[in-house]
């Protein structure tokens, strides 16, 4: 009986509360290294993706084609489990194609909802910075308030809802920048970047991509990924913590080189982000160095630099990393004591 079978039979108690079959931080590594079976050499990308989405975010894969952005994205549908839908995002790409939209059903005499692709589980939104802003801003709603309004009506989107991007750099030609609304929502942006050698060999030997995700088969249901990521949410943050992602978040808004600094949305998905890697490791609590972990991915993209200073994400992480270095930081879990 393969794990699926067994999670989709696991005995349930009187309060129809989900018996884990294994404890869940081993769960969620055996999720983890199934999807490292297919992007070999890559585990820090994958520990990444995968703490974004059990904290109930978005993911943004941002590099260079042929790296196994889209096979990444793959993968994890396919170890979540759920309805999996992908939009490869054109020029000609309109809203309604990813939406969905009312057509005319000549049985009934009258227009019906035609769910469109957003309406799955896991979404694919690939090479999404190759469409016009009009089409990219359909994600939007999806995205912060799972659902769409289509024709005067709202739709929820089924839970979980997770978007996995992937969009190619902005130098490629026929590409649009994602606004900085649309940024804001991804909870992480993520390169995966060239294999190393041995690990492109041993790819190379393990044969067809399209073999290797067939390969895959889910871990996971959705109802019990839902669970994980609302134990995820439960794991404390003392207050120190707190007050040092909000002293974070306001030195970037002050910052002289920077014009659009952290969010208060930012600030939350950080928060959010360091929860699900603690819970990831096995512990009810967070400490120091998941916020430290988690800094770069969750806020770097949403940091615009201030025009006539040096351009580029590694001027952005060198603003960051001063600023972070700069504040007083929280000693241990219980945040008991701040040091320099």
């Amino acid at each position: 009986m393969g794990m699926a079978e067994i999670n989709s039979n696991m005995p349930r108690d009187n309060t129809d509360e989900l018996r884990w079959p294994m404890e869940p931080h081993a769960l969620l590594h055996r999720m983890r290294g199934k999807v490292e079976s297919v992007l070999i050499g890559k585990r820090d990308t994958v520990s990444m993706a995968l703490t974004a989405l059990l904290a109930g975010g978005h993911v943004l894969l941002e590099d260079v084609p042929g790296v196994g952005k889209t096979m990444l994205a793959r993968a994890f549908a396919r170890v979540m489990g759920g309805e999996f839908a992908r939009i490869q995002f054109t020029s000609d790409l309109q809203p309604s194609d990813v939406t969905g939209g009312s057509i005319w059903d000549v049985k009934r005499g009258d227009f019906v909802f035609r769910a469109g692709p957003i309406m799955s589980n896991v979404v694919l939104a690939d090479e999404i910075n190759r469409t016009s802003p009009r089409t990219q801003s359909a994600l939007l709603e999806a995205m912060e308030e799972r659902c769409v309004s289509v024709d005067g009506a709202t739709r929820r989107l089924p839970e979980p809802f997770m978007l996995i991007a992937t969009q190619n750099p902005l130098r490629d030609e026929g590409t649009y920048p994602l606004p900085e609304a649309q940024l804001d929502r991804f909870i992480m942006r993520l390169s995966i970047g060239y294999p190393a050698p041995q690990d492109e060999i041993r790819m190379l030997g393990t044969g067809s991509t399209a073999e290797k995700l067939e390969s895959l088969r889910p871990v996971v249901v959705p109802d019990e990924w839902i669970k994980l990521q609302q134990e995820a949410a439960q794991v404390h943050v003392h207050d120190a913590l707190l007050a040092y992602v909000v002293e974070v978040a306001w030195a970037t808004r002050r910052a002289k080189e920077l014009t659009l600094g952290a969010s208060p949305r930012a600030s939350r998905d950080w928060v959010r982000a360091a929860q699900a890697k603690a819970y990831i490791e096995g512990r009810g609590f967070t400490v120091p160095d998941d916020f430290k972990a988690t800094a770069a991915p969750v806020l770097l993209h949403r940091l615009v630099l201030r025009s006539g200073h040096e351009t580029g994400a590694a001027r952005q992480a060198e603003v960051l990393e001063r600023i972070m270095q700069s504040l007083p930081q929280p000693v241990d879990a219980a945040g008991t004591g701040r040091k320099r």
